[in-house]
């Protein structure tokens, strides 16, 4: 019989009707864009460390091996592949957020995706939403689609998103949706279109995909900081290598029309209409302490 799992939540914390955001390294992970998205709401909110899983339980560190660094004051420090467990207590608005921060465990499925069913009962979250990122025929001049779905079907009337369809193969990203979904707690998962061309991390247009569409299904503003820039950085960088190779631009633009055909009624009233309502509850946000 394998070790059981420790309590990996705080007793004493109290959060206000919690959303859990999660997303994990690996097969679900194009270009780090979900990863690097949880880490960016880390930071950028000043999460506070609750507790980490036991890699014992759910690691290969032959597969993913744990890494060495010196600490501030020289010290040599140890650091295994974990799911780190964090918390965001938010000044403003009817909820905080749990984020949850992973590796696509080697083993024991089930028995991990348990473990994150009690952190959400733990703590009464009223939403998870977990993160995803996949490589698919899509321009990187253009904006990076995100798909929102859910078993829910509660959820997908209220959000105005659509029921889940995929069959196949599947990640830790969907094992844990089914065991949320198995446990009453409702919950939504994104997931980012990269494109294949140009998929290696970092990837940060896709990861400011995700945050938006956290955005607007939270209705909360999230700081960007650099974020915006580096996307536009990364989009230049691609537009030079693509520019480098003839067949690659023309596989460019035929991905641009295509693209372009299939969503023109994005240029609708109401796309343009949310684009300014974010853009409105961004600036009367108070500037964020450093």
């Amino acid at each position: 019989m394998p070790e059981q799992p420790a309590d990996p939540t705080t007793d004493d914390l109290v959060l206000r009707n919690p959303v859990v955001i999660a997303a994990f390294e690996g097969w679900n992970d194009a270009g780090e864009s979900a990863s690097q998205a949880v880490a960016h709401l880390h930071d950028v909110w000043d999460a506070t460390e609750l507790a980490e899983f036991d890699p014992e339980l759910y690691h290969d560190f032959q597969v993913n091996r744990p890494t060495v660094h010196f600490d501030d004051d020289g010290r040599r420090q140890l650091t295994w592949p974990t799911t780190r467990i964090s918390a965001v207590q938010l000044p403003d608005g009817p909820r905080d957020v749990i984020l949850v921060r992973g590796i696509e465990p080697s083993m024991r499925w089930r028995t991990y995706a348990q473990e994150l069913v009690e952190v959400a009962r733990t703590h009464h979250a009223s939403l998870v939403l977990t993160l995803g990122a996949l490589l698919a025929d899509v321009p990187h001049t253009r904006p990076l689609p995100v798909t929102s779905s859910s078993e829910d079907p509660e959820l997908v009337e209220k959000l105005d998103i659509e029921p889940s369809r995929y069959e196949g193969p599947t990640g830790i990203v969907g094992v844990v949706q089914d065991a949320i979904t198995a446990a009453g707690i409702p919950s939504v998962s994104l997931w980012a279109a990269i494109p294949h061309y140009v998929g290696q991390p970092p990837s940060p247009k896709g990861t400011l995909a995700l945050l938006r569409r956290i955005e607007e299904l939270l209705d909360l503003s999230i700081p960007l900081d650099e974020l915006p820039e580096d996307a536009r950085a990364w989009e230049r960088g691609v537009d030079e290598l693509a520019g480098e190779d003839s067949e690659i631009a023309e596989y460019v633009q035929q991905l641009e029309e295509a693209k372009d055909t299939a969503e023109l009624p994005e240029a609708s009233g109401e796309a343009i209409a949310r684009e300014f309502e974010r853009y409105l509850r961004r600036r009367d946000d108070p500037p964020r302490r450093g």
